[in-house]
Formats: structure tokens, sequence, C-alpha cells
């Protein structure tokens, strides 16, 4: 014992050896020791003591106790134990609390006592957090659990803004709104006091927070955000969501500065930093090795490395094992826990409320008393109203009422409409639309509808034509049928007008006449006009409106037999009594304050107390004032209410509230509310207030008032409350919590059953089937006083309104039906309803259910410096990937930084993991005052989920963590090994399927007079067509204007070339074989140096000139062109020539290491003395050079023999001949473009217009009008091109009909193309020009490549091009899997236009060099005599060259020498037939293997990912995505202001999930025309990837997901 004493001691002398402690855990550590030795206080009437409950975390450097001043457990509590245990099973399921709960835990030192109780209000009076989820205990619960997170922290990369987005507003920039608060229907005040944060709340400076954490110190106060740790911002602590397990190396990932672990911190310090520096916003841009080994020195790329390094971490549920079907990814199924609870209790038992006493004075119908009261005691008081100073505006006497009622039911029935053809007959439906200031004038309209049997329907004010949720009021009333609207003088007056002054129909609205009810508008009705008095029946009584979680508005139907039952219910349970005072502060149209203070108020007689909204925002104690002015015995109030009272209350010395007999809390059946009535009780308690005053109950609009604690005198019958452990609620399950765990649900009880009424509660999805004792389900409620249905819709009231629950055999328990309440719950010990959440509010998540109240209230404790603005948060879920996922959105205070924004929710994500043990899928954050709002201030929640779903939210900081909730993505795919060659090869089949090769034409065979063929060499064609066709025009070239520039004849062309080759060996002595670069823009120019090059016996290479107004990006890339292919001279005109000397240049490039530079605007006047004819047609004829979409600058090398075969193909399959015409908008540098440019008329001798590409940007019609001018039959364009028209012609086309554009012409318009198909453009391209005479199977796209500049194009002769359908998930397993159009995930593929002649193709697979089947993926290799002889490069780097130049197939026909194109694509046997008549074979190209990314084990194309993302928004213009280090990367082009960034992030990273199963690493948003495009206008996404990666995109936002 004394040893005991002795230890307990020491433990309170040295603290810190277990871990830091603060002074409030010292103290409590302090009361618990020597708790036990002191004698025990007596408890209250013997009631067993609470017991204690240690929070205490594994390893967690401090402890926190609670209510530790009060006792150890003893004997009597065991016994309560044992009672509750006995009454249901062998197992405890709630621990109820007898007694004055003291066990109130507070944030501050002393325990609490009477004596402190005044000031509790000071510790509490800053901001006004949403209350009804206001949790001393939970604040510290979550205090806890971060606490608990410190010790293993992880750097996470903060989101880059551009500073424009990062705007500093001060608080003075908002002004405060009418109306705030955290849910539906909430509404809060603004407090005296706006939250400064005081030194109790331990905010702590941020440098001094650093500097601590540096040197090693960490203590801090319990209520200060214990996870704040230094390093780089303390904003980047998110990564604790991803650990389950404990981290053992504390090696720290670049960007982390502290790293704290059980015993002592070690602090890495950065080489060269000293002492408490704070590391820079990017993270240290150290060098480090990245995936891909290459060393970065970067800041994105530190990022990104902490990034994965984050990700590495194990995920919580590990992903399990399981095949993969051959086609089908199965998504991940989430498997049961084996550990979860499961329910054991029996079955439970309906529980039937008191008989409902008949009294015999109750009147037979609520008229039937209004007129009783209106004629025995007009002058009686019915109703007061106030006004925003709090003083009696007007008294409503019940003869008042009466008469007034009489008027409206008169005008109603006999003034609207004629005699005849009267507006409203009885049982009609008429909108009642008054203000919540003016419940006088409701009151007699509501009582006149009653009267003249109409139906009322009460709905909100529409404040403006487009107020959230207005439009679904307006579908409510037009299928109610109301044409009638009923209103106030002052309402009507507010109401939006147009100029003429009519009420404008709102949206979604029917057509209403408004009808304003005050007496002055009113006609007297006649002596003899009566209204007639029934006795209750089934006609339905009033309609009330109840707004669904999806936004939709139902209207639930009440019959005056339910309405007066009801009322005659509640008299009975609140023990009503004639001309009693009752305050009310809740909405009078509609729930609780309907029926309190409109409906049974004056079936009793009582006199009501009515405090306007606009009042409690003035003064939140108004309502207080009222109870002692009026010494009211009844107030009904929301637990908002009652902490608004705690805020403001400051000492009042005349509050006396022991009149009040009953305290009536609305939303008691929200858990979050017992915090609410317990500080209010505890501060009140001096004030007059008995405990058993607070009345919770619990409400539905379907089922109206479900159970209300009845006020009692015995104020020993402490009320029950249940402590449950919220991991078991959400398997449904009620457990009592086990001592150490954090995550807890206090539940007070809602009373009893109502009178005359029988509860059950049933399993919320599925068969209603009973639960058991220890399950919770929906309650159900079967009674008269209920609503009947849903207005009109008979299916929905089925389900609601006429449930028949079942016992586990099946046999329903009763033959009258249940309603739904909408509320889960379950009935306790004694017959007390507990309440732990709505069904609106559910959220399923892998099989768990959360409440969604539940995530606001751990959301709005995790800061007690008040982050989030006046409590407005909102919880709910989208479905992505086939399960619910998490989204909260809040308000962020205006004066908040970006480090406070990461730093909440990096905070709250941990809290939430930590209590609900669930992941957080997205955190947005907002403005003040930007999230939708309802009527009466609250957030609406599915409008705030449906703008963030159409992406409309602009959150000003947003935090993904796909990669932590995201747990269902298909298995990482293995790569299977091939099968041998041996198994597969029989004759021309691989497994079974005919050999996937095809050919085009053969050359040999092919008999036409073709007189060029005798000449090897192109530049004797041309010498040969000078002679023969001098004169014929083989060039023409277009200005912007479409007018003819330049011109060039075959003779002319000749002695331009002539010239320039005397040229090339007089001034720049050129040997035979030297290499020329030509630097000229499209025209030509270039096209006679080409030739003068030939002439003169040198290897020409055209390069792209540099862009004058953007030198120092273009000009490197000339300048490398030049250099790797050992150009000895450049030639170019004279303007170009000045540019490559000009000062800018000089600063982009090293100018004094240009070669010769020739200048061919002066050449000489002398022809050559011979012209050079090469020795060899395998020789050089010219390099073609291009930058492939990876960004690597190829060149290949072109012999003479190749060149004439290409040009020979060309002209066959298209038929081109002298007399033929065809336009080329094309760049003429590389490819397919610069043969068509400057070859094929000079080989085949029909002519070319030409139309350079860059005119297209000024005059957009320019290359079709020249198409229509010239009637061309054939034209050949770039994907640019025709983007240019489809976007610039789009609105255009009827004034180009109107100037005579005519398309009817064109046989074909070929796309030149080195891609996939664009099937989306050249679809819009021909459905646009439709109407100006195109056909549609005119336009076709090529395909050509490095190693063969043209494999494929359409021609003329030969089947029209073919479209497919393939499913995109098997072409992730290099599958091919034909689907019908539409099915899901089907992808349409285009053919890539006709196989040219003389060129074979084979399909390989790219790993074994194996033949594959006909319809399977695989790399398209080409044998043809115009394939390029090899790559040009300095080194001579053979094994690349020969690999993709001289490859061999490893089995089948191993003689044949291919090209490999480095395209992945399959062959198709289509049903067509070719021209000679054989079964055409189609080519599909699906993409890159270089673009091609490896991700799960899958392969990618970044088309198909960038299509979705496209998709996704209306102002993401353009897209690409890249790799890095095994995080996909989305850059998305935002067309739209800058605030509409952040809403692309949810957006693309859903998209990419649903229909890509892929999970976005980094979301980078920039501005338009950031993502580099070629000349072909493909998209070069290593060049992106390297810009960002070097941070030069200068992006709007971008955003890590976690």
């Amino acid at each position: 014992m004394i040893n005991s004493v002795h230890s307990d001691h020491a433990e309170l002398r040295f603290p810190s050896l277990a871990g830091d402690i603060t002074q409030k855990g010292y103290e409590k550590k302090r009361s618990k020791l020597i708790g036990a030795y002191l004698p025990q206080p007596p408890t209250a009437n013997g009631a067993a003591v609470v017991r204690c409950r240690l929070q205490h975390s594994e390893g967690a450097p401090r402890r926190t106790f609670r209510s530790a001043h009060i006792g150890v457990c003893d004997v009597r509590e065991a016994a309560a134990r044992e009672r509750v245990a006995s009454t249901a099973g062998n197992r405890p399921l709630f621990y109820f609390r007898f007694g004055v709960d003291q066990a109130l835990p507070q944030e501050r030192r002393a325990p609490v006592t009477p004596s402190s109780a005044s000031r509790y209000h000071r510790r509490r009076s800053s901001g006004s957090r949403d209350e009804r989820y206001r949790s001393d205990v939970h604040t510290e619960a979550v205090q806890a659990a971060l606490a608990k997170h410190k010790e293993r922290k992880m750097a996470v990369p903060m989101p880059s803004k551009r500073r424009s987005l990062v705007v500093q507003t001060s608080m003075d920039a908002y002004t405060p709104p009418d109306t705030s608060s955290g849910s539906e229907d909430e509404g809060s005040v603004q407090g005296d006091s706006q939250g400064t944060p005081t030194s109790s709340q331990g905010s702590i400076n941020m440098e001094h927070w650093i500097s601590q954490a540096i040197h090693g110190s960490t203590t801090s106060t319990t209520s200060s955000s214990s996870t704040q740790s230094g390093g780089s911002g303390a904003a980047h602590r998110l990564a604790d969501v991803m650990a389950q397990t404990h981290i053992e190396n504390h090696s720290a990932p670049p960007d982390v500065t502290t790293y704290t672990s059980e015993h002592s911190i070690q602090v890495e310090r950065p080489q060269g930093s000293t002492g408490s520096r704070t590391a820079p916003k990017y993270g240290n841009a150290e060098l480090m090795e990245t995936g891909d080994g290459v060393p970065v020195s970067s800041r994105v790329s530190a990022k990104i490395q902490q990034l994965v390094n984050t990700l590495k971490r194990p995920k919580r549920p590990p992903l399990r094992e399981f095949f993969v079907d051959d086609f089908e990814e199965l998504l991940e199924v989430q498997q049961p826990d084996p550990n979860q609870p499961k329910p054991e209790g029996a079955q439970m038992l309906a529980m039937r409320g008191e008989q409902l006493g008949v009294v015999t004075n109750w009147p037979p119908s609520l008229e039937a008393a209004l007129q009783r009261w209106g004629t025995i005691s007009p002058k009686a008081p019915c109703l007061t109203t106030m006004d925003t100073n709090g003083k009696p505006l007007y008294i409503l006497t019940y003869g008042k009422l009466w008469t007034r009622s009489m008027k409206v039911a008169y005008s109603i029935l006999h003034k609207l409409g004629t005699k005849q053809e009267p507006m409203v007959r009885p049982g009609d439906r008429v909108a009642l639309v008054f203000p919540n200031n003016d419940p006088a004038a409701f009151m007699a309209a509501f009582y006149g509808c009653l009267l003249a049997e109409v139906v009322p329907v009460p709905i909100e004010v529409p404040l403006t034509r487009k107020d959230a949720g207005s439009q679904q009021i307006g579908f409510l009333l037009g299928s109610c049928g109301v044409t009638v609207a009923l209103t106030s003088d002052a309402c009507h007056k507010g109401l939006p007008k147009s100029p003429t002054g009519e009420i404008p129909q709102f949206k979604g609205w029917p057509k209403l006449l408004w009808f304003v009810t005050e007496s002055k508008h009113l006609s007297k009705p006649p002596r003899d006009w009566f209204p007639h008095i029934k006795d209750a029946n089934n006609d339905t009584a009033y309609i009330e409106y109840k707004t669904c979680k999806d936004g939709s508005v139902l209207g639930v139907t009440v019959t005056r037999t339910a309405l007066l039952t009801h009322c005659q219910a509640l008299t009975q349970a609140c023990g009503y009594t004639e001309a009693e005072t009752i305050v009310n502060v809740l909405d009078f149209k509609k729930d609780v304050g309907l029926w309190h203070g409109i409906l049974t108020s004056v079936m009793n007689m009582m006199h009501v107390i009515s405090i306007p909204y606009s009042l409690m925002k003035v003064n939140p104690l108004s309502w207080i004032q009222k109870v002692c002015q009026y010494k009211a015995k009844v107030a009904c109030v929301k637990s908002r209410d009652m902490h608004w009272a705690l805020v403001a209350h400051r000492d009042q010395r005349d509050i006396n509230l022991s009149s009040l007999r009953m305290l009536i809390v609305a939303d008691g059946a929200n858990p979050w509310s017992i915090s609410s009535c317990d500080a209010f009780l505890n501060v009140f308690q001096s004030k007059g207030l008995r405990q058993e005053v607070i009345c919770p109950c619990a409400s539905s609009p379907e089922a109206l008032t479900v159970a209300i604690r009845r006020p009692t005198d015995d104020s020993n019958q402490p009320p029950g409350r249940g402590v449950l452990s919220m991991h078991g609620l959400t398997y449904g399950v009620i457990r009592v919590d086990s001592e150490e765990k954090l995550s807890v649900l206090t539940v007070q009880d809602v009373g009893l059953v109502m009178p005359g009424a029988i509860m059950c509660s049933v399993k919320p999805d599925g068969v209603p089937q009973l639960c058991r004792t220890d399950e919770i389900g929906e309650l159900c409620v079967c009674a008269v006083a209920t609503g009947t249905s849903y207005y009109g819709l008979s299916g929905m009231t089925k389900n609601t309104f006429e449930v028949f629950p079942m016992t586990s055999s099946g046999a329903p328990i009763s033959e009258y039906p249940f309603i739904r309440t909408g509320l889960l719950g379950f009935v306790g010990p004694g017959g007390l309803v507990f309440v732990v959440g709505k069904m609106d509010g559910l959220m399923v998540v892998s099989g768990r259910r959360h409440n969604a109240d539940d995530i606001v209230a751990t959301a709005l404790a995790v800061e007690p410096m008040k982050f989030v603005y006046r409590g407005r948060i909102a919880v709910f879920s989208v479905t992505v990937l086939h399960d619910e996922r998490i989204v909260i959105v809040a308000e962020q205070r205006p004066d908040s930084t970006e480090e406070d924004s990461f730093q909440w929710m990096s905070r709250v994500l941990q809290a939430i993991d930590s209590i609900h043990q669930v992941g957080v899928y997205c955190l947005a954050l907002v403005p003040a005052n930007t999230l939708p709002k309802t009527p009466l201030g609250g957030i609406h929640l599915s409008e705030t989920k449906q703008l963030f779903l159409e992406g409309s939210l602009h959150p000003c900081n947003v935090l993904m963590c796909p990669h932590t909730c995201v747990t269902n993505l298909p298995k990482p795919r293995q790569k299977q090994p091939e099968i041998g060659p041996a198994s597969v090869m029989v004759g021309n089949l691989v497994s079974g399927k005919r050999i996937a090769q095809a050919s085009g034409r053969d050359l040999g065979q092919i008999e036409d007079n073709d007189q060029a063929r005798k000449f090897l060499f192109l530049s004797e064609v041309l010498q040969w067509r000078a002679q023969t066709t001098p004169d014929h025009v083989l060039y023409t070239l277009l200005n912007c204007r479409g007018a003819i520039a330049n011109s060039l004849t075959c003779v002319q062309l000749h002695k331009r070339a002539e010239k320039i080759a005397v040229m090339l060996m007089e001034r720049g002595h050129l040997q035979d074989g030297d290499h020329v670069a030509l630097v000229y823009p499209p025209g030509i120019d270039l096209i006679a140096a080409f030739y003068g090059c030939l002439y003169a016996g040198c290897v020409p290479i055209t390069v792209r000139p540099p862009h004058p107004q953007n030198i120092a990006t273009t000009l490197p890339t000339v300048k490398m062109i030049v250099e790797v292919s050992r150009s000895a001279c450049l030639m170019t005109t004279q303007l170009i020539c000045k540019l490559l000397r000009s000062r800018e240049a000089a600063a982009a490039v090293d100018v004094r290491t240009w070669p010769l530079i020739l200048d061919t605007d002066d050449l000489p006047k002398k022809r050559p003395a011979q012209i050079c004819k090469p020795c060899n047609p395998d020789t050089l004829a010219y390099l073609d050079f291009s930058v492939s979409t990876t960004g690597m600058l190829a060149g290949v090398k072109m012999s003479h023999a190749a060149t004439s075969a290409f040009c020979r193909s060309i002209k066959l399959q298209c038929e081109l001949y002298p007399s033929r015409e065809v336009a080329i908008c094309l760049d003429p540098y590389c490819g397919l473009g610069f043969v068509l440019w400057c070859l094929c008329s000079v080989y085949s001798g029909h002519q070319s217009i030409l139309i350079p590409p860059s005119e297209l940007e000024t005059n957009p019609a320019l290359w079709l009008l020249a198409v229509s001018q010239y009637k061309v039959r054939d034209t050949f364009c770039s994907y640019s091109v025709m983007e240019l028209c489809t976007k610039g012609l789009g609105s255009q086309t009827e004034s180009l009909k109107a100037r005579g554009l005519d398309l009817s012409r064109v046989r074909t318009c070929v796309v030149v193309a080195e891609e996939r198909p664009r099937i989306a453009l050249t679809q819009s391209f021909s459905k646009l020009f439709k109407d100006l005479g195109l056909h549609p199977r005119a336009v076709s796209t090529s395909f050509g490549c490095r190693v063969n500049l043209a494999i494929c194009l359409q021609g003329t002769s030969g089947p029209d091009p073919t479209t497919v359908y393939v499913d995109m998930r098997a072409l992730r397993h290099d599958r091919v899997r034909l689907v019908e159009r539409g099915s899901p995930h089907s992808l349409p593929l285009m053919e890539s236009g006709k196989i040219l002649p003389g060129v074979r193709i084979i399909i390989a697979n790219p790993e074994t060099k194996g033949p594959l089947g006909d319809s399977h993926l695989g790399e398209i290799w080409v044998h043809s005599a115009h394939n390029a002889s090899g790559y040009f490069t300095i080194y001579g780097d053979e094994s690349l060259q020969s690999d993709h130049f001289n490859s061999r197939l490893s089995f089948g026909d191993t003689q044949t020498i291919w090209a490999r194109t480095g395209y992945l694509g399959f062959l198709r046997r289509t049903e067509l037939t070719d021209a000679n008549g054989e079964r055409h074979d189609a080519l599909y190209v699906v993409g890159a293997l270089d673009e091609a990314m490896e991700l799960r084990g899958m392969r990618y194309h970044p088309i198909d990912i960038e299509t979705s993302v496209i998709r996704a928004h209306k102002s993401v213009t353009e897209c690409a995505v890249f790799t890095w280090t095994n995080l996909l990367v989305v850059v998305v082009e935002l067309d739209g202001s800058e605030q509409e960034a952040l809403d692309l992030v949810p957006l693309v990273t859903n998209v990419v999930l649903e229909e890509h199963y892929l999970i976005v690493g980094v979301v980078v948003v920039v501005d338009i025309g950031v993502i580099p495009i070629n000349s072909r206008g493909e998209k070069q996404r290593m060049h992106l990837r390297d810009g960002f990666l070097a941070d030069q995109l200068d992006p709007i936002y971008v955003a890590y997901n976690m």
C-alpha cells in the first residue's frame, strides 16, 4: 500500500517520464490518484456513480482523464450495471447514468462546481460555432486522437497556387450574413464577440511553434492544436491518414524538418541550414533520385517525391488476391470484416404508448375549438408577436382570430373568380406565403383555410427568382394544383416585381394569383353566411412540405382526424392546460413550431409568445427574457437557441426560469444536442432551471411527433443516457463503449412513445424486418396522429406510409400499416426511445454506415481556434466507382491563411480517420457566405452537392484523398509469360487465328503509263518535265486573302534550281554529299532550294524557321537540327538571315557557331557546268527531321530509291496525273507533309495549290474557299487545320454558303497524321460542312511514322474507311475485344486509311517479336520500298537503328526484314472487297508505345484518359496526361475564371477513377495554350512533363491528391 502511494507520488512529481503532461492533465491525474484514498462523497439519493472514463491511447505521449474529480466506481454502480445487463441478455448494452450528471467534461483546469459555473460562459464566448454539434467530450476525444497522430509525422506537399488566387481578405471585406449554420434547417446568431482566440484556447504563435519543435520541446496546452508541428509549413501534416502502422525507420522524406518519436526529437537539418529556419513553401529543392533514376533538382519534383513517399505507406484495407478473368476487370468487393460486431440480442417487441385518454371537453375538431374560444373568451390572448427590439408588436386575441379567419374563409370562397366560376372550391390546395416575423397573419390565413375547407400548403417566402430549392417548391405547388397564394401586405410588397409591377413567375413555379389576407383587403361576410364546422373527418387538413436528401420537395398530407388526434396526444403528453403561456422560437410554418405554437395552442386556448428569427439574431437571450417576463410554463426551442443564450449570457441578475415546467428541445433527437442541453442546464440551474424540465423530442414530417420526454415533478428520476461505440454504430450494432476508445457517441433519450401509438424499429434497407434489441434500425410508428401520404406520389407513399414490419419468421406484427419516420435509433430499457441519426444523413461507405451529423461534429471539434466560419459545414456522399465517398465542404473564416486552411484540413482528416475509421474523399473550403442557404439560413445540402458535382462550387482550397479512400480498384495485372513458338504456328494460323498481315497492291504488277518510272532520280524527272512540258504549272502558292502569291512552272523551277546549285558550289564551296539546312517559311523558295541541292549533289534538310515573336524557344530547336544534321551550310531568305544574326537570337543561342549562311534572295545569273547525278539509287536523297510526341528529335535517312518509290506509291493510290489539282494545307518540313508539298508534283506532274497553315490563323476559311474555288477533288490537311476550321467556322456555315463555298466535288480529304485517328474531330468536321456539300465518306486519315513516312492513305479507289468499337478495359490488357456501339467502356476506332501500294504490314508482339493473330493488339511492323533506311545520328547508335529498321520475326517468316513503327495497332479482315477483289484488311492504330503509360500493370493510352477529362467540365478546353514516378499527372487548360480552377480537381479525379480505374496523383490547372502542340497538332507530353518538373508552367493551381 505504502509503496503504491510512493509510486503514485513519484508519478506526479516526474510526469514527463511518461510523456509530457499539461496542467489540466496534471489536475486530473492528481485527483484520480488521491481520490482512491479520500472518503467517498455521498452521491445524490444513493444513485449509481458515474464511471470514470480513462482516455488513453497506445504509447501516446499524453493521457487525458475525464471527470476524474469524481471518485472511483463503487459497488452501487456495479449493481446498476448488473441491473441493466440483466434486462438485455447476457451482455451490457448501455450504461445509463442516473443522478445529477456531473460528468460534464470541461476544457479548463478546475473541476466544475456550482461556484465556478458562472465562469462557464467566458470560456465559451468566442465565435459562434454551430452548436448542435458542440460537445466538449467530443472535442477532447478529437484532440486526444490528434495527439496520438503526433508521433508519426510525414510531410505532404501543399498545393501550389498562383498569387492571384491567394487573396488575403480582411474581416471588413465581408458583411456579416443574416443567417448561417451547419445543417439544412438551422440558423445561427452572430455572438457579440467574434472569435478572437484567447490564451485559454492555447493559440500559439507559429514561429514560436516552429522554433520549439526544432529545439526539442513539445509541451503545449491540450486544447491547443496539439499536432501543429514545425518544419516546412505546419500544414503538411496529412500523411498520417495513410498510416495505420508505426513507421519504424525515421529517415525523413525530402520535406520534413522534424520527426517526433516517443522518446526524443530528432531534427534533420538540410545541409547548410541554420537554426530554426522555416522551409520554403515548395519543399526543399534538393537533388533527389527519381523513380526513373534521373536526378531532378526542382521544387515540383521534390513535392511529387514527397507524395510518392507518403503513398508508399501501406493502405489500410489491403487489396485481396483474386484472379482477373480474361476480359473482365473485377472491382474489388469489400469483404465483410470477420471481427465486425453482430447483433446478439433477442428480437425486439413493439413498444406501445399509453392510451390516449378521452377527455369530455376535448373539441370535436380544431375549428370547433377556435369557434368555442372565439365566442366565449374573445378577449383571451392567443398570440403575441415581437418586433426586432423585443417589444410586443401585436396581441392577437381569440376573438380577433375567429373573426379574421371567418373573413379569410369567406373571401377565399366568394371573392376570387366569379360567382359561377369560383377560383377556389372546398378541397382545393392554396399556398400560404408568410415571412417568419408575421405569425398572426399566418395563423388567420391557416384557420381561414380550415374553415373554408380548403387545404393550406405553407411554404417559405421566395427571396429571389433563383433561390436555392425554390424551384423544387414550385414543383410541389404545381403537382398540388395550387393557383392561389395567400400572403401578407408586407410580404407582398417585398416580393421581386417586374417593371410593370407584376410579381414574376418564379423559376419552376405555376402561375399564381397572389391574394393579400390583411383585414383591409378582405370583405366582411354577410350576416347569414357561416362556415360549416364539422367533426374531424378523413379529408386533408393541410400539407406540410419536406425537403429530401436529393433536394426534391414532397408534400406530406395530414387529415383532419390526424390533426386533431395529434393535438390531443401532445396535450396529454405535455400536460397542457387552458390559458398556459408558451414561448415559441421555432418556425411556425412547419414541424414542432406549427404543431405546438399554432395548432395545439388553439385547442387548449393557450397564449403563444412568438419570437421571430430576426429578434434572435439581435438578441439571442430574448426568448429567456420573455420566459421570465411572461412567467411562461413552456418554451419550444432548438439546441442552437440554447447555445446562443449561453454565448450571450453575461451574469444577467434578473433571470429566473423557475416558472418553466417544460423546455421542449425540437432537435433533441440529434445526438449532438446533448451537449447544448447539458451546458445550458449547467449555467442556468442557478437561475431556477430544473433538470427534469428539459424535454427533448423526436419528430419527422411523415410521422409528426415520434416521441417526447414527459415533464415530471420528480427531480430524482434522471434522464437516460447511453455511451455507444461509434465503431459498433457503423455496423448498426449497439455496444457500450470500452474504456480506452476515443470514438463514442453519447445519446440522450427522447422520452416515451406518443400516447395512442405503437413503435418498433426495422432494418433500414430491404424487407422491413424487426431489429434485435441491440441493433440500430429505422423507427416506425403506427398511430392515427401521423401524415397519410406524399401528395400525388402513390409509389413513394406505399414505401413510407404503408410498411408492415415482419418478425424473423416473416409474419407481420400488426394488421395496421406503420410509417417510416426516417429516424435511426432503438428503444432502450423502460421504453425510452433513443435516436442516433437520420436516414437522410446516412452514408454507407464500404458497407459501414456513417452519419453526416457525426462527421460534422468531429470536423467542428478539431479546431478550437474556430477556423470554420460560423460553423457552416456540409457533409454528404457522392458515388464514385461503385461506392459512396465522403465529401466535406466548409466555409472558412475570411481572415484565414493558406497555412491555416491546410492545417485544418490535415487535422480533420486525421480526426475522422481516428474516430470514425473512414477516409474522407474530398475536403473543400469555400469563402465565407458562399454556400447556398435554406430559407432559415442553414446550408442547403442538396444544392451544395449539386454545385460540387457540376463544378460550380468555386472552392478556395481543395484536398482530395483518393489514394486513402478508394480501396476497391481492380487488382494490378500480372504479366503472363508468353507461349513458346512451337505450340502456336500452324501454317498461316497463330493460336488458331489467321496471322495478322496485310499488304497494299503489288507495285510490280501494276501496269500504268508512268513516264517518270524510267527515271531513278527526282532531279532527272524535273529536267525531263522542264523539257517536255516547260509551261505546265506545278505549284501555286496562295496568300491569306486567297489570291495567288506565287506560282512555278516546270521550267521556272528547273532554272531556279540551277542557279541555287551554282550558288552552293561557288559561294558555299560544297562537295558532293554535303548537308544543307533549308530554313524557309512554307512556300515556293523552299521547293526551289530543295531541287537546287539535288542538282548540286547536296543532301537537303528542311527546317521550320524560328518564330519572330518567340525566338527564345523556337531558335534553339533550329540550331539543334542544324548541328545534329551536320549541315555545312544554311540556306534561307534575307529576312530570316537577319533574324538569325539579330540581338534576340544572340540571347537565345551562340550565333557565332552558325555554319555558312546563304541568302537565296539574290541568286547568281549563270547555269551550272553540269547537274550532279547520283551514282547509286541507295545514296542519301534528303534527311527528314522531326520532333516526336515524346519529345525526341529524330532524323531519318531517305534514299533516292525510297523517295521515288514513295512518290510512285502515292501517285497510284491517289490517281495523280498532270491534269489534276490538289490542295495542300500542311507544314512542309517533315513526313508526308513535306513529300506532298515538295516532291509529288514533280513526280506526278499534277498542280499543287499550296496553302500555308499559318495563314489560316488570320483567315480560317482560306483552305476551304480555295478547295471550292479551284474545284479540287483531292485535298490534304492536318488535325490542327481541321480543328481551326471546326472551331473558327462553326457559326459561319450559312455565310460561307452565301459566298458560294461548295465542297461537293471533294473526293478525298485526307488528314495527315502520325497518331490514332481523332474520330470525334473528323466526325464533327464532316457534320459541320455537310451542308456545304462535303460528302462524309470523303474525310479520312493517313498514318505514317518515323520508319515509314506513309504506311496508309485512303486514296481514291477501295472501300470507305470503317469504324469498330473496342472494349477499353480489354485494350489495357493488350487485347482487342469488339463490342457494340454504345456499350459501356466502348471506344470507337477508325481505320487509318488504306495500305499504300508496295507496303506489307504484320502485327508482332513487341516483347517476343512473334507474329500475332487477326484482331490481336501488337506493334505494327512494315516492309516497303519506301521505308527510311535508318536513323541519322551523330554517334551512329547502330543498336537503336538496327532494331527499328532491320527487325526479323522470332518465328514464322524469319527472313523478311521489317521496320518497327513503335505504334500499337491491330489488323482486322472486313467483309468489304478491295479494288483487286480481295477481302479488305483494315489497319487500326491504337497509339504509340513510347506514349503509352504502364500503370497498375496495364497499358493506358494518354488520349483515352484525356478524352474523359475534357468531357468532365465545360471549362476544360485541352488536357494532357503523363506519369512521373508512377503517379498519374493530369494537366488541364482552363477556359474560364481562375476561380473555377479548383472546381476541376474533384471532377477530374472522379472521371478518371470511374472510367479508367486510376487514381490521379497530381492535377495541374493551367492557362489556355500552355500544353505544347507540334505542327501536326500532336501534344508534346514530354515537353510538358519537363516544363512541369522544372516549374516553368506558371500553373493556376496544382493539387496533390493524397
